[in-house]
């Protein structure tokens, strides 16, 4: 919460040698399946790549065993974790958190806690600020493991559940029309990310969130390419726990609903929209009895929109305004005063909108750095020579700019099929929804399998236009001129960004870089 971004008229054609997306994608021979290769050889490359994913993910976690966590989100979660493991529901701030939390803001922030309510219930106060399926994920490795060494107990899940976006990309990779060398190259990119090979260290939602999402994208492509209502179900399961971890998400699915209603596949949407809405209500039946209104899955929004919106911010998280509505502790009404603040913000300057839309944009797809000049310039990574610390930085930013290009090349150029469908709805409604209420850098990153696919689909392209082979069919001039401006209009981004946090490189790069304690 606060520290410590109608099909087009056109039919494209879909060259014979190259692997289609959709219904066609899933029908080979007997002896082969849609991965390209003998069923044991498929699973084989999928074991390999999970342990290739995994391996990686442990590296840091087994170099690190006695990591603290960092920022308050962590505390937050594990504050949930803990009272879930003890037997008290859905709570935190007990009157130890919360006296910690206090001296924190006050020595920190100078923020007079004197106005916020005392809790005195030993368990804690109940809240409905957070999703509830990664803190249950915490409580059953607390409950298990016990709380002394949770972290790292924790860690070690994370990683091998991150393991598992390697497979699961290189299946999208190849759903989406990929060769298996370019599909087993976007598995590896996901496999070698920096920040999601350091994602296991971070008590965060993400460790959930990115592959739910990615299987329950996998599972809905395949249904909508083969008619399985076993691959619909599957789906709304993986999505239905994804809007329980982070419900941002639950647009895409009921969107993705509509289109595979349309189609003809009533089943399959009804058993989508159905599986979803059957995890979310319960919990969302909670909240509202908590609070005596009809309350959602969290109740979160207000504060972002306050952030997303507040007078002379950019629209993504900030250390000072993040402080602002830390004394309210009832989440209901922090929820409605965010809202109202963030309503009257956008009423005391309208023509501020606009250009605070793009700014969300551009923090949405920025370069991948925020945390690292957070916590080296907090001391946390401790003294590096300025080569090693450019090293490190150009490690985490270069990912993202290799991978976005050849992903909107492979997005533009073979319009489309199942897969460009649903590729499409899917940025549509995660981009928009958080150009409307605030975007973070790290919000990006549950969509790097996603990118990796379309980016093997778009190498897939380019080899075969290189070898004179028609791709887009009606329009490519027109495709690749798209291409051009989108990945113009990304680096653009990433150059201005560079200019922008010139000043802060120049510090990590100096002598007391790593004393030079950046706010998040």
């Amino acid at each position: 919460m606060w520290t410590i971004c109608s099909r087009p008229s056109t039919t494209f054609s879909q060259p014979n040698s190259v692997e289609p997306d959709g219904a066609d994608a899933g029908h080979e021979s007997p002896s082969n399946t849609w991965l390209g290769a003998p069923r044991l050889t498929r699973l084989r490359r999928l074991v390999l790549l999970f342990l290739l994913a995994a391996g990686l993910r442990l590296i840091p976690v087994l170099a690190a065993p006695n990591l603290p966590i960092g920022l308050d989100d962590m505390y937050q979660y594990d504050m949930l974790g803990r009272s879930l493991a003890a037997g008290h529901g859905f709570r935190w701030y007990a009157p130890f958190d919360q006296a910690l939390i206090k001296s924190q803001l006050k020595r920190v922030a100078g923020i007079d806690v004197s106005q916020m309510t005392p809790i005195t219930d030993p368990r804690g106060v109940e809240t409905s600020f957070r999703a509830p399926l990664y803190p249950a994920f915490l409580a059953i490795i607390y409950a298990v493991n016990g709380l002394s060494g949770r972290y790292f107990a924790v860690r070690l899940a994370q990683a091998l559940i991150g393991g598992l976006l390697a497979p699961l990309t290189y299946a999208l990779a190849r759903r989406f029309g990929g060769s298996p060398r370019t599909s087993l190259a976007a598995a590896g990119v996901v496999s070698v990310w920096p920040m999601l090979v350091a994602l296991p260290l971070a008590l965060a939602t993400e460790n959930l969130f990115i592959p739910l999402l990615a299987a329950g994208f996998l599972m809905l492509l395949r249904g909508a390419s083969e008619g399985r209502s076993r691959d619909f179900a599957l789906a709304g399961l993986a999505f239905g726990l994804a809007v329980l971890t982070r419900s941002v998400i639950v647009g895409f699915p009921l969107l993705a609903a509509v289109w595979v209603w349309r189609r003809g596949q009533r089943r399959g949407a009804l058993l989508l929209v159905g599986l979803v809405f059957a995890l979310a209500l319960p919990w969302s039946v909670r909240n509202s009895i908590l609070h005596g209104k009809p309350t959602f899955v969290e109740t979160s929004l207000g504060y972002n929109l306050y952030l997303g919106y507040y007078p002379g911010n950019d629209g993504t998280f900030r250390f000072g305004p993040s402080l602002d509505l830390v004394t309210i502790t009832d989440d209901a009404a922090r929820d409605q005063v965010g809202r109202e603040r963030a309503l009257a913000f956008i009423k005391q300057d309208p023509g501020r909108i606009p250009k605070l839309m793009l700014a969300k944009l551009g923090h949405l797809w920025g370069l991948e750095d925020r945390a690292f000049i957070f916590f080296y310039s907090q001391g946390l990574l401790g003294t590096l020579p300025a080569w090693a610390v450019l090293s490190i930085y150009l490690v985490l930013i270069l990912p993202l700019i290799i991978v976005l290009p050849p992903a909107i090349i492979g997005f533009t150029l073979r319009w489309g099929g199942p897969a460009w469908w649903l590729a499409g709805l899917l940025l549509a409604w995660y981009v928009g929804i958080h150009v409307l209420i605030m975007a973070e850098e790290r919000f990006h990153l549950a969509l790097v399998p996603i990118l990796a696919a379309l980016a093997a689909r778009g190498l897939t392209d380019i080899a075969r236009r290189r070898r004179g082979s028609s791709v887009s069919g009606g329009a490519p001039r027109l495709a690749l001129t798209l291409a051009g401006v989108l990945i113009g209009l990304a680096c653009l981004n990433w150059g201005l960004e560079l200019i922008h946090h010139s000043p802060e490189l120049t510090v990590l790069l100096g002598p007391g870089g790593s004393s030079a304690h950046f706010n998040y």
